[in-house]
């Protein structure tokens, strides 16, 4: 999905700035430094493509991706999950669905993305809060989470931002809490043209299997594993799920 588009757009940092009827502002930081400026890839690369957003990534199988990873995890009643990178809220509306007794929070840098999500989650009849924010920089505190999740995020981000974004996830967990990380992975083993043409983006070939077991390992992490591999679009792309605990 990141060949899409460049990094295209500079937004004004906003902390907490979306927040849904569910918004526990205990949770958040306090800054009282500058805005800053951030780039960021918006969820469709370019946002007039944004509208196009959901019917596509449904028609690539995204939805049946998704529930896998929601079904690893084995959520609890009452426990506080947050989505990183939480886009128009595709994650957080099942899962919500599923658990309605689990806090759902989703946070994503793309403002419009948001506001998509909201308006679908309102459809949808479920209450999640939604923040805005960067994945590297996340605006709670520490042990404020059971559970993080990440769905085909990680490779738009680079490796010092994946770095980042992995020691952060790590922050906010509880003791006992686990990560659960899904995403294309390039193949260096394939030489076919669609794996050229994927794994030849500068981000998505870093992102091996390898190299993200590795960088979550060296935030801190303990039993990093990956669980399954999969695919999506008649198997043109290649995927992998990821468990990490605290």
């Amino acid at each position: 999905m990141s060949k899409l588009a460049l990094l295209l757009r500079r937004v004004p940092r906003s902390r907490g700035a979306n927040r849904a009827a569910g918004w526990r502002p205990h949770q958040l930081k306090r800054y009282d430094g500058p805005v800053s400026q951030r780039e960021f890839l918006p969820a469709a690369g370019r946002d007039v493509f944004l509208p196009l957003y959901d019917p596509l990534v449904s028609l690539m199988g995204f939805g049946r991706a998704v529930q896998g990873l929601i079904s690893q995890a084995n959520l609890e009643r009452s426990q506080s999950v947050l989505d990183v990178g939480c886009g128009t809220g595709t994650l957080i509306i099942m899962l919500k669905r599923q658990y309605s007794a689990v806090n759902v929070t989703g946070l994503d840098p793309d403002s419009k993305a948001l506001r998509r999500a909201r308006k679908k989650a309102s459809r949808a009849g479920v209450s999640v809060q939604l923040d805005h924010g960067f994945a590297d920089e996340l605006p709670y505190d520490e042990r404020s989470f059971d559970c993080v999740f990440s769905s085909f995020m990680f490779h738009h981000l680079d490796e010092d931002e994946r770095e980042r974004t992995s020691r952060e996830v790590l922050r906010v967990l509880k003791p006992g809490g686990s990560f659960h990380l899904l995403d294309f992975v390039s193949d260096e083993a394939k030489d076919g043209f669609f794996n050229r043409l994927i794994g030849g983006h500068a981000l998505m070939e870093t992102n091996t299997n390898e190299r993200i077991l590795g960088l979550i390992s060296r935030a801190g992490f303990t039993n990093v594993t990956k669980v399954k591999e999969g695919s999506m679009l008649f198997g043109l792309m290649r995927t992998s799920y990821f468990r990490a605990t605290v």
